[in-house]
């Protein structure tokens, strides 16, 4: 790095969501609320996953990886805004940033993966029902579950070290309440755009080849489906796959207008939006989605709290 760039000990300056106005602080204690709710709820889901045996299946061990994710999401950012809020400070040292920015790249990657795969195992169950045993067996969910961290391990590595390697000599403040390579790169005084060209094919790989996974897979489940007779059965489907969607919805609705849309066409606002969306508002509506819409997780709720209730007469 050249003497005015950004030394590797120097600390970044996050701006922030919040300032300490009365309505900022009323949406500080709503996102202190909705983390809490969210660890909660994705604690929860994993330790009846974990204790009921109706629960140990191939789809509930896939979606304990997905819950395992999405405790993790919310506390790679928020701890670090929220203690930033409350001391009022807005530093991040390069340490600290280059680790959250690992995290989440992990994260992020390894849930894509991981719901495409999950799609995978609703079309092996609605289509091939007969085959589930041998075709969802231990050694594949293991593999899936292997392939989608090892796919955020790898991205990751790539992305951190190609990012922080670049020279930052114009400004050290960060428009965003975390480091996301979106908005670091723009802090950048050297020439981006071929990297910026590679990360544009890079989203597309790891955002749409999932993506197609996961359209095939439902379109193949959709044509079953319709040629179901039973009510009950086509009810079921649906209602298993519709949580399903619905997460994939949320999750790479988010992904795509975060490294797809070009950054001309969204501001630092919006990104910090979004961003609040995907970090702490997915994560915590996907065990509600899960739990609400699924009898089993309902029935091993009921059952889970049959036995507290139990207990604590005794």
């Amino acid at each position: 790095m050249g003497g005015g760039n950004l030394s590797m000990e120097s600390d970044f300056i996050l701006m922030g969501l919040f300032s300490h106005s009365q309505p900022h602080l009323l949406l500080f204690s709503l996102v202190a609320a909705t983390l809490t709710m969210g660890l909660l709820g994705n604690t929860v889901l994993l330790f009846l996953i974990h204790t009921d045996s109706r629960l140990h299946t191939p789809m509930y061990f896939l979606l304990s990886q997905l819950s395992l994710l999405d405790i993790g999401f919310p506390l790679v950012t928020i701890p670090k805004m929220a203690a930033n809020y409350l001391q009022g400070e807005r530093s991040i040292s390069f340490g600290g940033c280059a680790a959250q920015m690992f995290s989440l790249m992990l994260m992020g990657v390894s849930e894509g993966v991981l719901l495409s795969l999950m799609s995978y195992d609703r079309y092996v169950a609605v289509c091939h029902p007969l085959h589930y045993p041998v075709l969802m067996r231990r050694q594949v969910c293991l593999l899936m579950v292997g392939t989608s961290w090892c796919s955020g391990v790898l991205v990751a590595s790539i992305q951190t070290s190609i990012i922080l390697h670049f020279p930052y000599c114009a400004s050290r403040t960060v428009d965003h309440f975390f480091c996301e390579l979106p908005a670091l790169l723009k802090l950048t005084c050297a020439d981006t755009s071929a990297y910026e060209l590679a990360l544009s094919v890079s989203g597309v790989l790891i955002l749409l080849l999932p993506l197609s996974l996961i359209a095939t897979s439902y379109g193949h489940v959709l044509g079953a489906v319709l040629q179901m007779r039973s009510a009950e059965a086509r009810h079921k489907a649906f209602t298993t796959c519709s949580s399903h969607v619905t997460v994939v919805g949320l999750f790479y609705g988010a992904a795509v207008f975060t490294y797809m849309v070009p950054g001309t066409y969204h501001s630092p606002r919006q990104d910090n939006v979004v961003s609040l969306f995907y970090s702490l508002v997915t994560p915590t509506l996907n065990p509600l989605i899960y739990s609400l819409r699924n009898r089993e997780v309902r029935a091993a709720l009921v059952k889970g709290l049959g036995r507290a209730g139990f207990r604590s007469k005794r």
